[in-house]
């Protein structure tokens, strides 16, 4: 018995090792089977190729040397046919495999690609070795052909960690256009799907969940505890400030007249708190002192005055009592008015600065320093018997000629003050102009619609011919009907004998005369806002007359010629234009900013011009800088008649109605980049005012710092 039971549990322990030993072979087997289904897969796609890939697979450079026996090409013959039959009832393990992860065959991580664009390679394989960049040796031309050629051009895109390219099928191309549209991802996900309530009002029989409550929350907590002891320790102490009730009792009330700087606006650091309203004086009282109250004469003017111009916007009046004291007409204006200065005036905050007021006079030098100008009255010429309107001094300064309203023109010698000869014309003279060339002696004078041209005879016997033969040009043949508005006149026997040689006829009054430098050309002026016949050049030698302007651009006030270039300026009443006469072009346009200019006067270097207003300004114009005055001068306090420039001197002068003739030094300097200096040196007066008029005129002796004024007291006043 002992021995059989031996012998069965032998047995048992015998076949426990046979059971496992099947189990592994078997798990081995299927171990095998799956490993193999994919090549089996791969035979089949082979084996299903015509017979001409058959031969010349790619598999075939792998097929076996002959080196193996038939028996183990048997072997795997029949398992090969095993596997089949096996296969053929098992589905694919992987045919549903859900899994995201994709097959990247480059192992070196989610990091950014540019760290390998100076390397040939672009990451490491599932062996460790390099994958190299595909070779890109496409230009922009090869890149626009290969998009021309390609269908799938647009479809396909860049792998960044391969460096292949790769063509989206229809599904992935679906899918970056649902992505871009911002839906969903799967077309099967219904993003509409009704919701699961899980809670809902209604009672339920059983709990959502049965979990017994914990044992914190029925035990005072020891944190919350802590936290409080804290807080009642900060209010004893009082660092926390408990918060006091609101007491709607009263309401809240704001002060509206109380101070700016109280509001919410006045914590604002940039804040800019509007200027208070200025404090009521004795002018504004019922019953104010008697010093405060209006004469007739201040009533007057103040009725006079502009709004603008007035101290005080109301007239100051006494009551006995303030009941008598009625409604104050312009408080609403009053009120509205500084409503609107609150919230549209702008307000800036200004630095300031301490600044010695000394620091902001310009360093200008002393006036001794800048001698030769003239200062002392040497000499009055005295004779004329009305208002002098215009004075001419001869080129080589021995003679001086003027005009007067009296009808005559009288010729003065400089330096004795002796008068040499009278013209009587019979009319009022308003300008008279000296030829500004030393060969000739003429003397221009106009009256009302005439121009006279005057021999004085006052020179040597070669200058008095060269005058006459000037003269005796002949006019060219105009045909009669083309006749032009001006016309040219020999003078008559009398006329002659005074000096008189030409007459020029003009369509309108003449208001000014001047000459060009070589003494050839002579421009009259006639003020007509009516007419475009404002301006005419007249060629003595050839007794030819032009209008160089086919319409004047305002009411022209004087005209200059430029000292040296083939320049005209033209003065209307605010602005001066200069204009090219060889181009015959306006090449600028000088703006005065005055209201009315009265004379004009061109330096000698042709680069400066000054005009002078009616409305007491003088204007330094630089040519080379800008069209608007360089500086302004307001020295006088009535008009500005007339303007002068020293031929020779950095001087230049302007006369004006209150008898005064201020005497300016101008230097211009070669550098472009100093500006002019000009500094006021002398104020002459003398000069009696006479029905409102001062100095009418004013010129500069041509080689001398001595200068000539005349004025409506009927002299003429040297000073040197």
């Amino acid at each position: 018995m002992e021995d059989t039971r031996k012998s069965a549990d032998s047995g048992e322990m015998n076949a426990v090792p046979e059971r496992t030993q099947k189990k592994k072979k078997e798990k081995r087997k299927r171990d095998v089977e799956q490993e193999g289904d994919g090549m089996f897969s791969i035979n089949e796609k082979l084996s299903d190729r015509g017979d001409s890939d058959s031969e010349d697979s790619v598999y075939s450079g792998l097929q076996d040397s002959g080196s193996d026996s038939d028996d183990d090409d048997d072997d795997d013959e029949a398992q090969d046919d095993n596997l089949k039959d096996g296969d053929s009832g098992r589905t694919e393990e992987y045919d549903h495999d859900s899994s995201d992860e994709e097959d990247i065959r480059n192992t070196v991580g989610n990091i950014p690609m540019e760290w390998y664009k100076d390397f040939p390679h672009i990451g490491y394989d599932l062996d460790g070795k390099k994958i190299y960049k595909p070779i890109r040796n496409k230009d922009e031309l090869d890149e626009f052909l290969e998009k021309m050629d390609n269908p799938d051009y647009w479809r396909t895109v860049t792998d960044k960690q391969t460096g292949s390219d790769i063509i989206l099928s229809d599904e992935q191309v679906e899918l970056v256009k649902r992505l871009q549209r911002g839906q969903f991802g799967d077309v099967s996900f219904d993003e509409y799907q009704p919701w699961v309530d899980f809670f809902t009002k209604d009672v339920m029989l059983h709990p959502v969940t049965n979990r017994p409550a914990d044992k914190r929350s029925f035990i005072p907590s020891l944190i919350e505890k802590e936290k409080v002891s804290k807080l009642v320790h900060a209010i004893k102490m009082g660092w926390i400030k408990p918060r006091q009730g609101k007491d709607d009792s009263r309401g809240h009330y704001y002060d509206l007249w109380g101070n700016e700087d109280s509001s919410l606006l006045a914590r604002h650091r940039m804040h800019l708190p509007a200027p208070k309203t200025p404090l009521p004086g004795h002018q504004e009282s019922y019953n104010p002192p008697p010093e405060y109250l209006f004469t007739d004469e201040e009533q007057a003017l103040w009725e006079q005055q502009d709004p603008s111009d007035r101290k005080l916007p109301f007239v100051p009046r006494k009551f006995s009592s303030l009941r008598q004291v009625p409604a104050f007409p312009r408080f609403i204006h009053e009120r509205f008015e500084r409503c609107l200065d609150l919230y549209l005036c702008p307000r800036q905050r200004k630095m300031r600065v301490n600044v010695n007021p000394e620091d902001l006079i310009p360093k200008l030098p002393k006036p001794k320093d800048l001698q030769p100008f003239p200062t002392t009255q040497s000499l009055v010429y005295e004779g004329h018997s009305s208002l002098v309107r215009s004075i001419s001094v001869s080129p080589s300064g021995q003679w001086l000629a003027s005009g007067s309203d009296d009808g005559s023109v009288r010729f003065w010698e400089v330096s004795s003050s002796r008068c040499v000869k009278v013209v009587q014309v019979g009319r009022a003279v308003k300008t008279v102009c000296w030829n500004p060339n030393p060969s000739v002696c003429l003397l221009a004078v106009a009256l009302e619609s005439l121009v006279f041209i005057l021999s004085p005879s006052l020179a040597d016997r070669e200058v008095v011919s060269a005058s006459e033969r000037l003269l005796a040009g002949q006019q060219e043949a105009v045909p009669t009907d083309v006749a032009g508005p001006v016309t040219w006149v020999d003078s008559e026997k009398e006329e002659h004998n005074h000096g008189i040689r030409l007459k020029i006829q003009h369509p309108k009054p003449v208001q000014q005369v001047v000459w060009h430098t070589k003494g050839d050309y002579l421009a009259a002026v006639m003020p007509d806002h009516s007419s475009h016949q404002q301006v005419f050049i007249h060629q003595l030698s050839r007794r030819r007359s032009q209008n160089p302007f086919r319409r004047n651009k305002g009411l022209v006030q004087c005209v200059s010629f430029h000292p040296i270039r083939p320049y005209f300026f033209v003065a209307t009443q605010r602005s001066i234009r200069i204009y090219n006469l060889v181009k015959q072009e306006m090449s600028k346009k000088l703006q005065a900013n005055s209201k009315w200019i009265s004379s004009m006067a061109v330096h000698p270097g042709g680069d400066h011009v000054i005009c002078a207003s009616y409305d007491c300004r003088l204007s330094w114009f630089d040519l080379d800088l800008s069209t608007k005055p360089y500086k302004m001068l307001r020295h006088h306090k009535k008009a500005v008649r007339s303007v002068a420039y020293h031929r020779l001197y950095p001087l230049f002068a302007s006369a004006s109605d209150d008898g005064s003739v201020i005497v300016c030094h101008g230097t211009v300097y070669n550098d472009l980049l100093q500006n002019p200096l000009i500094v006021p040196v002398k104020v002459l007066k003398g000069h009696v005012i006479t029905h409102d008029l001062g100095v009418l005129d004013v010129t500069f002796h041509p080689t001398q710092p001595w200068i000539f004024s005349s004025g409506a007291d009927a002299t003429i006043r040297l000073f040197t």
